[in-house]
């Protein structure tokens, strides 16, 4: 019973952190950046969100300059990559440990703001979760939707041709530094779109909420992928299926800790997650697969015969 009346907050929350590995897809996926940022834009895009409507900002345009300034961050991940000659890797842990300093600012120096349903008007809140889904499910359309318009225009093109092969983009004639600095923009900035609704979910932001935010979004890629690819392989699905790799995750999340587990276990939970599925894969390959023997067809034989006779 527990679980059935967890079930709706766990879809909610799931579906928040769903949108937030679309971001992570386009990174990890698209691009093909390891993109270590997420973890502080997710953060980043709680607090400007929670700080712009105490200011009395209304809530749906804290959540459009929460894509801004995860995309202003994004794309600073991106010139220190292309400009600074930065591993990727190296450049989003940079960005992350920076982005802790401006989110403690943004939030005037404290680790916690609130932002009551009862005081503000939000978009959604953990009290009315058949309407938070509703609007989460809502701004997941427009961004699925809006993400499919741009990335089968020419730009939007360009940058799948940038992670798939940078050396023949460049050879094409494609800058290839500004495509991922774009591209990375967009993917931050959705990961902190995900953080506005987040915060306003939650009723506050925390300056810590961020931490491992990149293991559920590869969970919720993996869990995904491993189903969405199997029913038709394109964008659109696929970014459907992450989402709903996001919800399924938080509901085994929520399980588990439902069933008792200690919280000082959780990380290693995620990422135990993160793993059954990134190798799941392989191990069906390498230990479960049945070896293929060669069949000789009736022709061959055949044809084998008749040259033995000829000569």
């Amino acid at each position: 019973m527990a679980f059935f009346n967890a079930l709706p907050g766990a879809i909610a929350e799931g579906l928040i952190w769903g949108l937030m590995a679309i971001g992570v897809y386009i990174s990890y996926k698209i691009l093909d950046i390891a993109d270590l940022s997420v973890d502080g834009t997710i953060c980043t895009g709680m607090c400007v969100c929670a700080m712009l409507i105490t200011a009395g900002v209304p809530a749906w345009l804290s959540l459009v300059i929460a894509f801004f300034a995860g995309a202003i961050a994004g794309a600073v991940t991106g010139v220190f990559h292309t400009a600074f000659g930065v591993p990727s890797i190296l450049a989003g842990i940079l960005t992350q440990l920076m982005l802790y300093s401006v989110n403690l600012t943004i939030l005037g120096g404290k680790a916690l703001q609130q932002v009551s349903a009862r005081q503000y008007h939000l978009l959604l809140n953990m009290s009315d979760n058949p309407s938070a889904i509703a609007v989460a499910l809502g701004v997941i359309v427009i961004v699925i939707l809006g993400l499919w318009l741009f990335f089968y225009t020419e730009v939007g093109l360009t940058i799948k041709s940038t992670g798939d092969n940078p050396d023949m983009s460049r050879a094409q004639g494609v800058n290839v530094s500004f495509n991922k600095v774009l591209g990375l923009a967009i993917s931050n900035g959705v990961v902190a779109l995900a953080g506005g609704l987040l915060a306003q979910y939650k009723g506050s932001a925390n300056i810590n909420e961020g931490r491992g935010a990149i293991v559920i979004g590869l969970a919720a890629i993996f869990i995904g992928l491993s189903v969405s690819m199997k029913i038709k392989p394109n964008f659109v699905v696929s970014l459907i299926g992450v989402v709903a790799g996001g919800v399924v995750y938080y509901v085994i999340y929520s399980s588990v800790i439902l069933l008792g587990l200690k919280t000082d276990y959780l990380k290693m939970f995620s990422a135990i997650i993160v793993l059954l599925f990134m190798t799941a894969p392989y191990l069906k390959a390498t230990y479960f697969a049945k070896p293929k023997v060669p069949e000789l067809s009736g022709d061959s034989d055949e044809t084998s015969a008749g040259g033995c006779g000829h000569a």
